[in-house]
């Protein structure tokens, strides 16, 4: 089945306007000035790399002895573009970075589902704060929410609750911003501030890069496009409405609260607003870790197990049922997900980690590299300068990134521990 351009660009969105933009707010604060600029540059760049990458799944050809040259799509993954960048470099790289970029596609999956439970178990216990149950029960509560995903054969059912639980947090994005209004009297510009500490702002800036990764998603998507003429476009209005939406959900937030600023958002509501915003935001975290386990459980089946296609699609799963060895795969990812839920204490540190690692990896580092490898002769002067440039940002960017933000896990995690 294809979709339309309409439809790749909902999918898009969901990818980069997801729960994590509650975190934005506080990477502001934490960034002052630099980091709201940060926040349109990124936009910029991300969509950029986006286009850049799904460039890379196309080859010229010309036809016949005239001088028409058309595009063809010969390759379809993120893996087929690296197996065509590793061809030739030494005997069985190819594998290697087949390989890499599966770990590198499960560790960032892996992050986006253990921020959905982390962000679910401080909305539970938000929401139950008035029998103050232990955090490690909260998150106990989520897990068991998440039982069912065990048992995922076909992910329509829980398409049709995401797609109304985005709808339910377009909403309550819109009442935050209305709230912020109402407050316009006490707003302050000195809440952001043009000195801010380099580890903090580093931090920072993996998280934002962190809430724009899509492209593990670009290339099956554009491959199901009705018009893959339209891919460039779509990407290119996705990522505008989403910089101007990020940018004024986070710019009215950080001036109505300022240094108050939580790490999560909706805990600055006042308390008679918070409590039916946490339970639609709670559904939505719950509701939307079905998409990436699944994801990352369909690689690791593949990888591990030696799956077949054929043998894991969804007709074949609802008559024999999901197997024992898919279900101790899963329920290891499942207990993975759950045990980092737990040692993580800072959802930010967590966001500003995976934004280093994975985050920058797969959306400034390799799709620019992949460009650079497969069309260097046919680049413009300015073209490589961009690619080269945003490659030598993302190293930088990654290897800062991971350095503060580890530094800052272990700091957090000693202090809950001696607490």
């Amino acid at each position: 089945p294809t979709i339309t351009a309409w439809e790749a660009s909902w999918n898009v969105t969901n990818a980069i306007q997801g729960i994590f933009v509650l975190g934005l707010p506080f990477a502001l604060v934490q960034s002052g000035y630099v980091g709201l600029m940060v926040l349109v540059l990124s936009a910029w760049v991300c969509n950029h790399t986006g286009r850049k990458l799904v460039a890379c799944l196309y080859e010229e050809e010309r036809s016949g002895k005239s001088s028409f040259v058309s595009k063809v799509r010969v390759r379809h993954s993120y893996q087929d573009i690296m197996d065509a960048c590793c061809k030739g470099l030494w005997p069985n790289w190819s594998v290697v970075g087949g390989w890499m970029i599966n770990i590198a596609q499960v560790i960032e999956l892996l992050m986006t589902c253990t921020l959905y439970l982390l962000v679910s178990t401080s909305l539970l216990c938000d929401s139950l704060s008035a029998v103050a149950p232990p955090r490690s029960a909260c998150s106990l509560m989520s897990l068991m929410f998440l039982l069912p995903c065990l048992l995922l054969t076909d992910l329509r059912p829980v398409s049709v609750l995401s797609l109304l639980c985005s709808l339910a947090h377009i909403l309550i994005s819109l009442l935050v911003i209305l709230y912020c209004l109402s407050c316009a009297s006490n707003w302050s510009w000195s809440f952001l501030s043009l000195s801010v500490d380099p580890e903090d702002f580093i931090v920072s800036v993996g998280v934002i890069i962190f809430s724009y990764t899509s492209q593990i998603f670009l290339p099956p998507l554009e491959g199901i496009m009705e018009d893959r003429g339209q891919f460039d476009t779509m990407l290119g209005w996705t990522h505008g409405v989403a910089c101007i939406m990020k940018t004024t959900f986070s710019l009215l937030a950080v001036l109505t609260w300022g240094p108050e600023t939580s790490e999560v958002i909706t805990d600055n509501l006042p308390p008679n607003l918070r409590p039916v915003v946490n339970l639609c935001l709670l559904a939505k975290a719950l509701l939307s870790y079905p998409l990436p386990f699944y994801a990352t459980a369909e690689i690791l089946q593949t990888c591990l197990l030696r799956e077949d296609a054929s043998l894991s699609s969804p007709s074949k799963l609802r008559t024999q049922g999901v197997s024992c060895p898919t279900l101790m795969v899963r329920g290891a990812l499942l207990l993975s997900s759950y045990l980092l839920s737990l040692l993580v204490p800072r959802f930010s540190l967590l966001m500003g980690l995976t934004g280093s690692v994975t985050g920058a990896a797969m959306t400034l580092i390799l799709p620019c590299l992949f460009h650079l490898k497969l069309r260097w002769g046919r680049l413009a002067v300015q073209e490589r300068l961009i690619d080269m440039s945003i490659l030598s940002l993302g190293v930088v960017c990654s290897v800062a990134g991971v350095v503060c933000s580890v530094k800052k896990l272990v700091l957090a995690i000693s202090l809950s521990t001696e607490f």
